[in-house]
C-alpha cells in the first residue's frame, strides 16, 4: 500500500510539473504576441501569490493563482493585430474590440477538467471587472467578481503602471503604489489592496528601479 501511494504521488507530481510547463510556455507565447515581457508575467504571478497568501489562501490555492495568472490575457490571441499591436492610443471602437479579449479568454479556457485551468478561466474572464461595477465585460460588482480575478487585477495594474510601454513611461514605484491605494473600493477590492500593502516591502524588491525613476505627467496611459 505504501509503495502504491508513493508511485501515485510521484505520478501526480509529474503531471503537475507538465501542467506548469505547458502553462508557462503558453503564457510566453501570449507575451510574444502582444509585446508583454516575461518579466511582467513573472511579477504579476509572484505579486498575485503574495496577495493570496496574505488573504489566507492555503498553499495549494495560492499556487493555483500563481500558475493561472500568466494566462489572464490569453484572449488577446484572438484580437486583431492592427488593434493589439497599435503603438498609440486606441480609439473608442478599437477599445471596444480590445475589451473582447476577456470573453475570448473565457472561451479558450472553458469546460476544463483541471482545477488550475478553471481558475485561469475565472481570471481571464473577470480581471478587468471593477469593485464598483464599472468594469467589463459584465459589469460585475464587489464579491460578484471571482476572488482570483480581484487578486490578479491589483497585481496586473500595478505592474502595468510600473512598466514602460510605447504609449507611456514607467511610473515610479511610489506613485504606482499610491494609485493602487487611491482606487481601493473603486477599481479594487479593499481587502486585496490591504493585502498588497502588507507585502509592499517584498513587492518593491521585485523591481530594480530607484525612487528617482522619471515620469512625465504629459504622457497619458492608453485606455485600459
Amino acid at each position: 500500500a505504501q509503495e502504491l501511494q508513493r508511485k501515485f504521488e510521484e505520478a501526480m507530481a509529474r503531471v503537475e510539473r507538465r501542467e506548469e510547463e505547458i502553462i508557462w510556455r503558453l503564457s510566453r507565447a501570449i507575451g510574444c504576441r502582444d509585446g508583454e515581457t516575461g518579466q511582467h508575467l513573472d511579477r504579476v504571478a509572484v505579486i498575485a501569490r503574495m496577495i493570496a497568501e496574505e488573504l489566507g489562501f492555503d498553499e495549494r490555492q495560492a499556487r493555483e493563482i500563481f500558475l493561472a495568472s500568466p494566462l489572464h490575457d490569453v484572449g488577446k490571441l484572438a484580437v486583431k493585430d492592427a488593434i493589439l499591436l497599435k503603438p498609440g492610443r486606441l480609439t473608442a471602437d478599437e477599445f471596444t474590440e480590445m475589451k473582447k479579449h476577456t470573453e475570448f479568454g473565457q472561451e479558450i479556457l472553458k469546460n476544463s477538467s483541471s482545477d488550475l485551468i478553471r481558475t485561469a478561466e475565472r481570471i481571464a474572464a473577470s480581471h478587468h471587472e471593477k469593485w464598483d461595477g464599472t468594469g467589463y465585460p459584465r459589469g460585475l460588482k464587489g464579491t460578484e467578481i471571482p476572488i482570483e480575478a480581484r487578486i490578479v487585477a491589483v497585481a496586473d495594474v500595478f505592474d502595468a503602471l510600473c512598466s514602460e510601454r510605447p504609449y507611456k513611461q514607467a511610473w515610479p514605484l511610489q506613485k504606482a503604489l499610491q494609485e493602487i491605494m487611491n482606487n481601493s473600493g473603486k477599481h479594487f477590492d479593499p481587502s486585496c489592496v490591504a493585502a498588497f500593502a502588507r507585502r509592499w516591502a517584498q513587492i518593491r524588491e521585485l523591481f530594480q528601479r530607484g525612487e528617482d525613476a522619471s515620469y512625465d505627467e504629459t504622457k497619458t496611459a492608453r485606455i485600459a
